[in-house]
């Protein structure tokens, strides 16, 4: 069990009375967590706590729910008290009720009593189950073979999280300072002819020698263009460049994204560094837009016309670029979103639901490709955290898909791109706070120009 918790009971009493507000009547059921087998009953893997449940009730512990009854002004914890064969696998841990206490809970009682006590109330709220053990609790405590989720509640929680804290700006800044610290290491230590598991134990070592938890599982990998790669079998060659996005998270629940591609060797070939240059520039120019009032989803069309810009450039685009990007000719590069809402998770409160979180009822998310990847895309507010992620990636198969389609024609250069198939990937990824008249990027800087990365793997190498 991990006790370290940097926010106060004062804290945790002041985000569920909000809560308390923002819904106004009605009993609130937030669960927490289940230890997960992996392949019998007794070998798990590592606990993560629900970050809903963390967030009002901050206990990282196994088997917990948290119930706020709004009518009666009562909070409860339900969960076990420790017993001797506890005491004899894990050891002596605080009682229940002192972990309560901590968190400005008064009263706790056994779980084999919260269905009744569900049953004093006829306006009940809880999330979607994401885990089938909530649902299957869900359905017994209710007697509900079909459940429904709250939309009041999901909508107070995402009001509620999306605004960080000075406190909690604090923690994420840690865990990207941390974070920081990891791609540091990792861009010293590649070596040609490793594998990319042995680039991807350096990151692993690192995060548990800081007593932090890796936040997502790592991408570490030479073959950038898939964007999700968690294979680590490929060897480091000369002339590849490594793809690194990886996260810390703190013990406290709050975690950092960052994502650095440099050179197996100390310099980028030529191609390499004329589409690097591009991608930074995107990146460069998306921040530099981020404000209140913005819709993040302009802020990702922005840098799609300046990641065309720079692809003509080089010769892979042309035509007119607002029209390019209508038509989704960038897309051939670029597939994917530029960035998400971070905090308690990675993608913060994905769980909740996407057009929750990212989205409002006057603006859905899209159903194009690209754009359909976008996670957020609503008005940006003082007081978010979210990554600025643009990236190249060449597809071969989408080549191939695209290559008789008229409107990609009439932007893409095919010859050209055809000699860039066995390219790869790019991305740079940074984690940014929303200020009151601007953003700022957080966490200890890490390079990311060319001169920087090639100074920095030339001194490693």
């Amino acid at each position: 069990m991990n006790t370290t918790n940097p926010f106060d009971a004062e804290t945790f009493t002041q985000r569920r009375q909000q809560l308390k507000q923002q819904l106004g009547e009605g009993l609130i059921v937030l669960l927490g967590n289940e230890e997960a087998s992996m392949n019998y009953k007794d070998n798990w893997y590592p606990f993560y706590q629900d970050s809903t449940f963390r967030y009002y009730f901050g206990i990282d512990l196994s088997g917990l729910t948290g119930v706020i009854n709004i009518d009666t002004n009562e909070e409860i914890i339900f969960g076990p008290e420790q017993s001797i064969d506890d005491v004899i696998w894990t050891g002596p841990l605080p009682s229940l009720a002192s972990l309560a206490e901590q968190v400005g809970i008064k009263k706790v009682m056994p779980v084999r009593k919260i269905a009744d006590y569900l049953k004093s109330t006829k306006k009940l709220h809880y999330l979607p189950p994401y885990r089938p053990e909530h649902e299957l609790k869900l359905q017994a405590w209710t007697g509900k073979t079909v459940l429904e989720p709250s939309l009041q509640l999901i909508q107070a929680i995402v009001a509620q999280r999306s605004i960080k804290s000075d406190a909690e700006v604090a923690e994420i800044e840690k865990a990207v300072t941390y974070t920081s610290r990891m791609h540091r290491n990792v861009m010293q230590f590649a070596r040609e002819a490793m594998k990319e598991h042995e680039v991807a134990a350096e990151a692993v070592r690192y995060a548990e020698s800081t007593n932090n938890l890796l936040s997502f599982p790592l991408i570490c990998t030479t073959q950038g263009q898939v964007l999700h790669n968690h294979y680590r079998g490929n060897t480091l060659q000369p002339g590849d460049m490594l793809l690194f996005d990886g996260g810390i998270q703190t013990p406290a629940g709050y975690a950092g994204d960052m994502t650095r591609t440099i050179p197996v060797g100390t310099t980028f070939t030529e191609r390499q560094r004329e589409l690097y240059q591009v991608v930074l520039d995107t990146h460069e120019a998306a921040m530099a837009a981020l404000k209140p009032g913005i819709l993040y989803k302009d802020v990702h069309l922005l840098a799609c016309r300046k990641l065309t810009d720079g692809l003509k450039q080089v010769g892979l685009m042309r035509g007119d670029t607002e029209e390019a990007v209508q038509a989704g000719a960038h897309t051939m590069f670029f597939q994917c979103g530029l960035g998400h809402m971070m905090g308690m998770d990675v993608h913060d409160m994905e769980n909740l639901g996407e057009q929750y979180v990212g989205y409002t009822p006057e603006l859905r998310k899209s159903t194009e490709f690209g754009l359909k990847s976008l996670r957020l895309g609503r008005a940006l507010e003082p007081g978010f955290v979210l990554t600025v992620e643009p990236g190249i990636y060449i597809i071969p198969e989408l080549i191939d898909m695209r290559r008789n389609d008229k409107v990609a024609q009439q932007f893409i250069n095919f010859d050209k791109l055809d000699s860039y198939r066995d390219f790869g990937g790019i991305r740079i990824e940074d984690d940014l706070l929303i200020t009151e008249n601007g953003s700022r990027i957080l966490g200890e800087p890490l390079p990311k120009t060319i001169a920087e990365v090639e100074a920095m793997r030339q001194q490693a190498l």
